[in-house]
């Protein structure tokens, strides 16, 4: 009776989880072409202002997209939900983008990008449209439009790769042979950061067409008062409340104006960094993956009677795989460090500090389902908050001597933090027999591993990776052996 639910579920958790890790490996695809046609300076710059969209987001959406799940489904007219989320999401992101438009020389020039004024306005359309639209998506999702939801991200993320090619590879070319060109007001005709903001701002305006069918419909907008109080009473703290997560993952890339003030340094700093961490993100790639069919799986497991020891079973096997991926990337890096242009490539010294972070991070979120299934999710703020501090306090103290491997640092300890508050709580709250001394056997086997490799003497590429695949195959074997006998044991 229970089946079709649960079908649907899973199936739209599919859809879902593949339009956003396609989102990821196209946006993956822009790092060969920016730090190659782009200094590390511009793109410390990009870095910047990416970081600034994604902190507004939070604080622009004011908590609605949640909400107005939570409203849309007690209420027996749905439609009088989104209509006023949207009108209200409408209203606030105008008068955002008009802020930026109409303040944006005195932005510019306090940000130091006198003469970059339009990038100022793109800047605030991309965040105007961007949270419009959220609450378009939200409605799919709603009405179980699973397939369109992500024919629409797919398109956006497609566009964008499409717009960055055409402006990086075509433009400048075409602003040579036509100087007198009116893109040549408004453009530069060599590559700079504002390449990439007018990229997204074309894909967010090329997403808005896709919705106008809908904007079109009667009752698309309106504006309900007792309805919208109660929304945003519920909604707001949801804002403040998923702050501190986004804030530890970009304030950061913040800091580094006030940390490193000396001008240009800074930004080359930011560029590297933020090349370094994209490469890191391979490693989120494969955690946002497991995500998606983990969380769904999790819960239907709950009630099961032999949940927590499958629980565990499978933080063993995603532990492992971490590692895996950590090798795969860390071992092949002489090759895989190629995604990076020359000037970008000293931001492969940072990788192994963030890709252990991250593995601590997927780490994290197997254990933290204990306040998912525990009903104590408002322990999750606090636990956020406290790596947070550790980001804050790391960062204060060795950027301005150490530059971005403190960053990195930063990140790794505020994850180890997190996992290590997680692991005590969850003992006390929702007891799962983790075993840690495997798990811990498995991450010193890896390191290890990763350790012997980089003493090994020098030697030609092609022998070099033979050498370092088979290492990675004897862990895989050494993880199967130590699980088959871990079965026969049982049986």
């Amino acid at each position: 009776m229970n089946s079709s639910p649960i079908k649907q579920l899973a199936g739209e958790t599919a859809i879902y989880g593949l339009s956003t890790v396609l989102a990821r490996v196209l946006n993956f695809l822009f790092v060969p072409l920016y730090t190659r046609l782009l200094t590390t300076a511009e793109y410390g710059t990009a870095t910047e202002f990416l970081a600034y969209i994604a902190i507004l987001q939070v604080v622009l959406t004011m908590g609605l997209e949640t909400g107005c799940f939570r409203f849309a489904n007690k209420h027996d007219r749905p439609e009088q939900v989104f209509s006023s989320a949207l009108g209200t999401v409408l209203v606030v992101s105008l008068l955002f983008l008009g802020a930026c438009s109409l303040f944006a020389k005195p932005i510019a020039l306090g940000l130091g990008y006198l003469g970059y004024e339009r990038c100022i306005v793109w800047f605030g359309a991309i965040l105007a449209i961007d949270n419009f639209t959220s609450i378009l998506f939200a409605k799919l999702r709603f009405e179980h439009k699973a397939v369109r939801f992500a024919v629409f991200k797919i398109i956006k993320i497609s566009g964008e790769l499409v717009f960055n090619l055409l402006l990086f590879l075509v433009l400048p070319g075409y602003l040579r042979l036509h100087p007198d060109s009116f893109l040549a007001r408004y453009l530069s005709p060599v590559p700079d950061f504002s390449y990439i903001l007018l990229a997204i701002f074309l894909s967010c305006v090329l997403v808005m067409l896709l919705f106008i069918p809908q904007l079109c419909k009667k009752g698309a907008f309106g504006f309900h008062p007792t309805l919208w109080k109660k929304m945003m009473r519920y909604s707001l703290p949801l804002m403040l409340a998923g702050l501190p997560g986004i804030l530890n993952d970009f304030s950061d890339r913040i800091m580094f104006r006030f940390l490193i003030p000396a001008p240009k340094v800074w930004q080359s700093e930011l560029g590297i960094f933020q090349a370094g961490v994209k490469l890191a993100v391979l490693m989120m790639l494969f955690i946002q993956m497991f995500r998606f069919a983990a969380e769904p799986f999790f819960f239907a497991q709950a009630k099961e009677g032999q949940s927590r020891a499958l629980y565990a079973k499978v933080f063993n096997y995603f532990t492992a795989f971490l590692v895996t991926v950590f090798l795969g990337v860390l071992l092949y890096i002489d090759v895989i460090g190629l995604i990076l242009g020359r000037d970008f490539r000293a931001g492969i010294s940072i990788l192994p500090i963030m890709l252990f972070g991250y593995l601590l991070l997927g780490m994290s979120f197997n254990v933290s389902i204990w306040y998912k299934l525990s009903e104590k999710t408002s322990m999750a703020l606090y636990i956020t908050c406290a790596g947070l501090l550790i980001t804050l306090v790391v960062n204060l103290m060795f950027m301005p001597r150490f530059g971005y491997v403190a960053a990195a640092w930063a990140h790794l300890l505020s994850y180890a933090v997190i996992l290590g508050i997680n692991v005590a709580l969850g003992q006390k709250y929702y007891p799962v027999p983790y075993r840690w001394g495997r798990v811990g056997l498995y991450m010193g086997v890896g390191l290890a591993i990763w350790v012997v490799t980089l003493i090994l003497p020098a030697m030609p590429l092609a022998l070099k990776l033979s050498i370092h695949t088979i290492f990675i195959l004897g862990y895989l074997f050494f993880i199967w052996r130590i699980e088959r006998a871990t079965l026969n044991l049982h049986d």
